[in-house]
């Protein structure tokens, strides 16, 4: 009974924690909207993963953590799918769609990570949360092509190959959560990735950059600091004590979020047909409590 007790509490803390994440990862699309305007797609990619590598190397040096030899292969994956992969596909999706479209099409990855956690964590979802994952999907292809006909740009194809990258990095990130900490998992990630972040930030530099407005350099910090590395100590924590496949479905509350901060701080136009498929992908989310997980 007591153990029973502990893993429900386990689990709604997992699930808070991913709250906590993916509130801050809401950020990212519009942060990225904004960044790219003075700075190039891949200078951005490469020059937040050298910040937050230097923020993790600090953590890690003030924590006096121990190399994870025995994890380097796992962590090398985890590096290529979130901090080069996914902030690779995003900045290059943001020069050519508005962030809250790309809010919604990155609907998709409660499904992707579902998948991939099937695959690789052992994770083994209900009919039922199978139903509502592809329910959400169908929600946000319906959205992509809701004007009729192919209506995909390159936007679209780039925020799909985000969300790919972004669920094999974040299962493989849920499972290497049990053998240690969450914050340590991104911290030695990016930190294995550092001399290849640190050569593209110096190759890419453009003396123009030193001129760019105060907005822009603030939306590089977030996009460095928020989503490339604080984001992670909750949301890797949340994936090890929620379940992956569970926490996973908290990825479509991004969309909502998403919508709300790019009309707040781009002034982007929201229109009700956008929210209706925000609220609809959240419905869907609500009735994924109820499906079971087996984990």
């Amino acid at each position: 009974m007591e153990r029973d007790q502990q893993l429900r509490r386990n689990k709604l803390l997992g699930l808070f924690l991913g709250i906590v994440g993916v509130t801050i990862f809401s950020g990212t699309l519009p942060a990225t909207r904004v960044a790219v305007q003075s700075f190039d797609a891949w200078f951005l990619t490469f020059g937040r993963a050298a910040i937050a590598a230097a923020a993790a190397s600090a953590t890690i040096a003030l924590m006096r953590k121990p190399f994870p030899k025995q994890h380097v292969r796992a962590l090398l994956f985890i590096g290529t799918t979130l901090v080069f992969g996914f902030p690779g596909f995003v900045s290059l999706a943001m020069v050519t769609v508005p962030s809250s479209h790309g809010g919604v099409v990155l609907g998709i990855l409660p499904l992707t990570t579902t998948i991939f956690a099937v695959l690789f964590a052992k994770e083994r979802p209900s009919a039922l949360f199978w139903l509502l994952s592809i329910i959400g999907a169908i929600i946000i292809f319906a959205f992509t092509f809701r004007d009729g006909g192919f209506g995909f740009e390159t936007g679209d194809f780039w925020l799909l190959l985000a969300g790919l990258s972004a669920s094999a990095g974040y299962v493989f990130s849920g499972k290497l959560s049990h053998h240690m900490p969450g914050w340590e998992v991104i911290s030695w990630s990016l930190i294995l990735c550092a001399p290849i972040s640190v050569a593209g930030t110096i190759w890419l530099w453009e003396p123009r950059y030193i001129a760019a407005p105060l907005n822009h350099n603030m939306a590089f910090l977030y996009v460095s600091l928020g989503s490339m590395f604080l984001g992670f100590f909750a949301w890797n924590t949340g994936l090890k004590l929620g379940g992956i496949s569970r926490v996973g479905q908290l990825q479509l509350l991004q969309t909502f979020l998403t919508l709300g901060i790019a009309a707040l701080v781009l002034g982007e136009t929201v229109t009700l047909e956008t929210v209706g498929y925000a609220l609809a992908v959240l419905i869907v989310i609500v009735a994924s409590r109820k499906a079971h997980v087996k984990t």
